[in-house]
C-alpha cells in the first residue's frame, strides 16, 4: 500500500485499474505428454516401448495418434479418444482390453452362424422350411442345427434328405428326432431262421395228407 518509487502510485491501486484485463489463468495443467502418430497392427495393437497395447479392433491398419504420460497412455483418431492404458514399464509385454475384442469377436460370430445355415441348407431341398419349423418351435435351433450337421458327417446323404424330408411332413422339428429316424433306419432287421423241431415226438403231430396215385395209373396199369 505505500508508495513505489517508480510509479508514484500504490501497487494496490494499479492492480485495481488493471484487473478488468487481465486474463483467466488456464485451468488445464501443461501438457507435457509425449505425442506421436502410430499405425495399429492386423493384431488392432500399438507399439510403445517394447510394449504393445490393443485399441478396438475395428482401427486396425489405421493411422493412430498416441499421447504418453508417466502414468498413463490415451490413443486417440482424428481427436477422438478410443483407447486409454495404464503405461507399463515392463519389456516385451502384450496389454490386451477386453472391450476391444468384442467386435471381433462378434464379427467371427456371424460369420460362423452364416457358414452354418450355409451348410445346413444344402443338406435338402426341405432344409429351408425345416429350418424356419426350428426357429418357431425350438429356443436354441442353432444347435439343432449343429447336431444334425454331426449326423450328416456320420450317415449317408440321402438318407439324411429322406430322414428331413420326413421331419417335416410330420412336423416335428428336433435334432432327436432326425437321430431317431436314422437310427432306425440303419438298423439291420434279423433275417428269418429255418423251423427246427426240437423233439422227435412233434413229428407225430404233423398231418400229411395220403398221396393221390390216380396221375400215375394209365388204362388201369401202374405206369412206370
Amino acid at each position: 500500500m505505500r508508495i513505489h518509487n517508480e510509479t508514484r502510485q500504490r501497487p494496490g491501486d494499479l492492480l485495481a485499474e488493471e484487473r478488468p484485463h487481465l486474463q483467466a489463468i488456464n485451468p488445464n495443467a501443461y501438457d507435457c505428454a509425449r505425442t506421436f502418430t502410430a499405425i495399429a497392427s492386423s493384431q488392432f495393437r500399438i507399439r510403445l516401448d517394447t510394449n504393445r497395447y490393443t485399441v478396438p479392433s475395428t482401427y486396425a491398419h489405421r493411422k493412430l495418434t498416441v499421447k504418453a504420460w508417466p502414468d498413463r497412455l490415451c490413443i486417440y483418431f482424428d481427436d477422438k479418444l478410443i483407447a486409454r492404458h495404464t503405461r507399463r514399464w515392463g519389456r516385451n509385454q502384450d496389454y490386451e482390453d477386453k472391450e476391444h475384442t468384442k467386435e471381433l469377436l462378434a464379427q467371427r460370430r456371424r460369420a460362423g452362424e452364416q457358414r452354418l445355415l450355409t451348410n445346413f441348407l444344402v443338406l435338402s431341398p426341405d432344409a429351408a422350411a425345416y429350418y424356419h419349423g426350428l426357429e418357431q418351435r425350438r429356443a436354441n435351433a442353432r444347435q439343432h442345427v449343429r447336431k444334425i450337421l454331426a449326423l450328416a458327417e456320420i450317415y449317408p446323404p440321402d438318407q439324411v434328405t429322406r430322414a428331413i424330408s420326413d421331419g417335416l411332413a410330420f412336423e416335428a422339428f428336433s435334432a432327436e428326432y432326425i437321430t431317431n429316424i436314422l437310427e432306425v433306419r440303419a438298423r439291420a432287421l434279423p433275417e428269418p431262421a429255418p423251423l427246427q423241431l426240437t423233439r422227435r415226438q412233434d413229428l407225430l403231430d404233423l398231418d400229411v395228407a395220403p398221396p393221390d396215385l390216380n396221375d400215375y395209373r394209365v388204362n388201369g396199369d401202374d405206369a412206370g
